[in-house]
């Protein structure tokens, strides 16, 4: 699902609500959860899942096409661990009548 399809549906299933509240809406919890990594915070949505940051330590890399060893710098890394009634869920597959694309 891309975040114009995430918009849509929940515009389908609000009517009350306009396309710019959605789309104002979607992109204030995409930029919290953002601003919060970006401070090293960790972000636990409860049944959904979290989000952390992990560090990645410098190391020697290989530049695939020469051969020549190359420095990669430390770096952080978003990370998303599943919780479980996501991963039940998951697990328990589609609903009836829906189908999974991929």
């Amino acid at each position: 699902m891309t975040r114009s399809e995430l918009m849509a549906e929940l515009a389908a299933a609000n009517p009350h609500l306009r396309a710019s509240d959605v789309e104002r809406i979607v992109t204030t919890v995409f930029d919290e959860i953002t601003a919060a990594l970006a401070h090293g915070q960790r972000v636990e949505l409860r049944g959904f899942g979290a989000f952390t940051v992990k560090r990645r330590d410098a190391r020697t890399g290989r530049n695939p096409r020469t051969g020549e060893t190359v420095p990669v710098e430390e770096k952080f890394v978003p990370f998303f661990k599943a919780g479980k009634e996501l991963r039940e869920r998951v697990n328990a597959g589609p609903p009836s009548g829906s189908t999974a694309e991929g």
